[in-house]
């Protein structure tokens, strides 16, 4: 029995997942946990980049027998700095840092966001990597005479686990740097950011192997692998575990984020897709993901921590339906949500800004729940007008399909049936692309209807 192993890494966690196929059905098994989180590093919110290879290494040495592969996906934009020994020559700073607070409006002559978008197609986020590695031209210039490759967080990981240094198309895409219509870096934006165009390498495909394990890591796990390209932007990932039936589906990708979106054949760069702040990023097979992202399950999860580990995410669900008539509602994805020093605080001062009295913690929760709901509906609303397309259902992958209060609210806010699950969506789109590169599944389809077969799905009616 073949074996595969997934490591998938988020902001707040990482987990290594085997996976195989037994009569038919994907099976599962959690072999490696670990926390993550942004800290701060001379100034500037950083990643513990080491101590993430270390427990990439670390779950792989878990492993009771040896997997086919492995292959590592995480969020998108962040990146690293090589220099022409390999070295990394940067942190690898996080995407809630503000260096780039003032970036975007700095560049606009230059690098005007209706031109960009045209080009790429991605949405407007201060944190894109185009204004991330322009922040960092303006704080750190000789870096970039130093610099010999950028690889994305995932691309570094793969790096360290195999010596090999490529870029992956799918978080690369995400960058606000690649042609959304030919798939390759964009030499004309890399040139008005004034970067080196040597340090953006060929794209490579999801699936691609990239070799076996260094002989460092060889020692430290106790055999070797196969270390093979995810969809190593997780929502990618997450986008193939989507068991949909046919065309007409959106789906949901909730987590620390929300991806809410469809696939699509061709991209949609268009004034109004511009202006609605949709993006198209690259998919698997070159499918694009034409999504919004909404700020999703980060709110919960900073407001928990404030009011105390002790509230389960069960307990705050309970608070907020003691709440549920309350008419407050906040837009989720204003820039104070991004990374306020308190939700609470932030979410409160919305509110009252708005000429709501002060509001209980009931209120505030409800308030967060209802407003996600609605942002997700009128994001449907604004997908059908762009698309031309009538969509009949929700589909919700991720941790975020375990509230079963949200995906009530969701659905009747979107006036569709909403099917919950699979919740391990992202290590299982990992695994997918894996499995179809050693000929273990023939295809996109075939996948989603064995995890249709494998996993409970659960159905809310609006």
């Amino acid at each position: 029995m073949k074996t595969y192993l997934a490591v998938d890494i988020g902001a707040s966690s990482g987990r290594h997942i085997l996976g195989w196929l037994e009569d038919g059905k994907l099976k599962l098994k959690e072999i490696y946990r670990f926390k993550n989180g942004a800290e701060d590093q001379n100034g500037h919110l950083c990643w513990d980049i080491d101590r993430l290879e270390s427990e990439v290494t670390d779950g792989i040495a878990a492993c009771e027998t040896v997997p086919e592969s492995v292959a590592v996906d995480t969020w998108a934009v962040d990146y690293v700095l090589l220099g022409k020994n390999g070295e990394r020559i940067c942190p690898a700073v996080a995407y809630r840092d503000s260096r780039t607070e003032t970036v975007p409006d700095e560049l606009e002559k230059t690098v005007p966001f209706a031109w960009l978008y045209g080009r790429t197609g991605i949405q407007m986020q201060k944190f894109n990597t185009v204004y991330q590695l322009a922040a960092q031209k303006k704080e750190m210039p000789d870096v970039f005479e130093k610099a010999e490759k950028l690889l994305m967080i995932p691309d570094y990981l793969a790096y360290r686990l195999s010596g090999v240094a490529v870029n992956e198309y799918t978080n690369a895409s995400t960058t606000a740097m690649v042609s959304a219509e030919h798939k390759t870096w964009d030499k004309e934006i890399i040139a008005r950011v004034g970067l080196p165009e040597k340090i953006f390498g060929e794209l490579h495909k999801p699936g691609e192997a990239l070799g076996g394990l260094t002989e460092r890591v060889k020692e430290k796990v106790g055999f070797d692998l196969t270390v093979r390209l995810a969809a190593s932007h997780d929502t990618a990932s997450a986008f193939l575990a989507v068991p949909t039936k046919d065309e007409n589906a959106v789906f949901l990708s909730s987590g620390t984020w929300s991806l809410i979106g469809v696939e699509l054949k061709a991209p949609v760069t268009n004034d109004e897709s511009r202006a609605q702040n949709f993006t198209n990023e690259g998919g698997y097979e070159y499918r694009y993901r034409y999504l919004k992202n909404i700020m999703g399950l980060w709110m919960l999860q900073n407001m928990r921590q404030e009011l105390g580990d002790e509230n389960s995410f069960d307990k705050l669900t309970e608070l907020a339906q003691s709440a549920a008539d309350y008419k407050g509602r906040i837009d989720v994805n204003a820039e104070c949500f991004l990374a306020p020093k308190n939700m609470c605080a932030a979410v409160k001062n919305e509110l009252m800004k708005q000429g709501f009295k002060e509001p209980t913690v009931p209120e505030m929760l409800s308030c967060v729940y209802h407003s996600l709901a609605e942002s997700y509906a009128e994001t449907i609303k604004a997908l059908e007008k762009l698309t031309g397309k009538v969509y009949t259902s929700l589909n919700i992958v991720g941790g975020g399909s375990r509230d079963e209060y949200l995906n009530k609210l969701t659905a009747k806010a979107c006036k569709l049936p909403v099917y919950a699950g699979p919740t391990e969506g992202t290590a299982i789109g990992n695994l997918i692309v894996q499995m179809i590169a050693d000929g273990e599944l023939a295809s996109v389809q075939q996948a989603r209807d064995v995890v249709r077969d494998s996993f409970e799905i659960k159905i809310y009616e609006p």
